[in-house]
């Protein structure tokens, strides 16, 4: 971890175009996702079901869980849909050249 709480978690090369990749941050599975020519990270566990969102489709800026069809918005973590209710949270990206980087100092929660 650098010393202004962000940590490298990947390349940018290493996300696909509208999807996601799961990683995990000082043992906090996260995912890193890119959507409309942006790169966000949110928890990687369902607020419903506990499965890994990085696993599901991502389109017009959310991810949608693959078991039970829950879609999340990756700005603010916010269910778009049943059967979540709850959100998940949202963390801080910054990239830097092709590198990526999550504090997971919480942004949203």
């Amino acid at each position: 971890m650098s010393n202004d709480g962000f940590t490298k978690v990947c390349s940018l090369n290493d996300i696909p175009e509208e999807g996601a990749l799961g990683v995990e941050v000082d043992g906090t599975p996260v995912a890193v996702v890119r959507s409309e020519g942006e790169v966000f990270a949110i928890s990687d566990i369902c607020s419903h079901a506990e499965v890994n969102l990085s696993e599901g489709e991502v389109e017009d800026g959310a991810i949608e869980c693959w078991l039970h069809g829950s879609c999340f918005e990756l700005s603010s973590g916010k269910p778009i849909n049943p059967p979540a209710t709850q959100p998940v949270s949202t963390y801080a990206v910054k990239i830097e050249g092709d590198d990526v980087l999550v504090s997971l100092d919480t942004k949203n929660s």
